[in-house]
């Protein structure tokens, strides 16, 4: 008969974990140290995020305070150029005069700006790290185990150090959001270079090419459908994030949704989910037709 654990020695039933006393010392002891840190160098962080929140304070009084037929013209504009759809953007007009029927427009503004300000800085920040990581093995292997982290940690742990270093408000909320939508941007422009054909690099280097003009003329033209989907999926990211965001005193959408889910607000929480998605739809199908209209511009040039 197999021996049961209450059976055993002690030592063999339990893990030799450290003692309530000595985990606690050590909780102690980095919390104490973090505080310290941010505490000494609040002034500094205040200074690096200050661009941040003007840029996104700009940006969501400029949405908001439009008038709504010319924010619905310039997005619709702004879609057909990239989509050249009617399809898509007949389904946003439905889509955008249905949210502003339900009292959604200046909260959706809002959410707009921020999705906005996120996915500039996630591809401003990807965009060069994907493109570092596929001319360099080295680096694609210390940058592998950092995205794995970032897209397996649970969204709600990134906002504890966020909290911790920049306190409650928009630009903490912006930085979470960011860390959880770049790493899309990082592998898919990492992948789209390393899958181009290394004949047509071999030709490039034999017409006498530079490194930075394989790059620019070669690599990324020909990595363009990996990075518009990196885009797409940073977007759709963003929007996912939208509502743990808004724990951190980010407005919006996201806000509207926490707070249906705290008073169980079915309809609240219904109607704001269907803005979310809706305007999740209308980037995708419009960042997905702008990627395979290049492509095909692409292709036609090429031949």
């Amino acid at each position: 008969m197999a021996a049961t654990c209450w059976s055993l020695p002690d030592a063999l039933c339990r893990f030799p974990a450290l003692d309530n006393g000595t985990l606690r010392e050590v909780r102690k002891t980095v919390d104490g140290g973090f505080r310290d840190l941010v505490r000494n160098y609040s002034d500094w962080i205040d200074a690096a995020t200050a661009p941040l929140q003007v840029f996104l304070n700009t940006l969501e009084r400029t949405f908001t305070s439009t008038p709504w037929l010319i924010v619905l013209i310039v997005l619709l504009v702004l879609v057909w150029a990239s989509s050249r759809s009617m399809k898509i953007v007949g389904g946003t007009a439905i889509a955008m005069v249905l949210i502003g029927w339900m009292g959604l427009w200046e909260d959706t503004m809002v959410t707009l700006a921020m999705v906005s300000v996120c996915t500039i800085l996630a591809v401003i920040l990807g965009l060069p790290i994907g493109i570092i990581a596929a001319r360099s093995d080295r680096m694609q292997r210390l940058v592998n185990p950092v995205l794995d982290v970032m897209q397996t940690l649970p969204s709600f742990v990134y906002l504890i150090p966020v909290v911790v270093i920049f306190g409650i408000g928009k630009v903490p909320g912006v930085i979470a959001v960011v860390i959880y939508a770049v790493p899309p941007m990082i592998r898919l422009t990492n992948l789209g270079i390393r899958m181009v054909d290394s004949e047509v690099l071999e030709a490039a280097e034999a017409f006498g090419s530079s490194p930075r003009q394989k790059l620019w003329n070669v690599q990324l033209p020909l990595a363009l459908p990996a990075l518009m989907t990196g885009v797409n999926q940073t977007i759709m990211m963003s929007l996912s994030m939208v509502v743990i965001a808004s724990m951190v005193g980010v407005g919006g959408l996201g806000k509207n949704v926490l707070q249906a889910i705290n008073n169980q607000f079915f309809t609240m929480g219904f109607l704001n989910g269907f803005a979310l998605v809706a305007i999740a739809i209308v980037f995708d199908r419009a960042s997905q037709a702008f990627g395979h209209r290049l492509q095909k511009h692409r292709e036609v040039r090429h031949d």
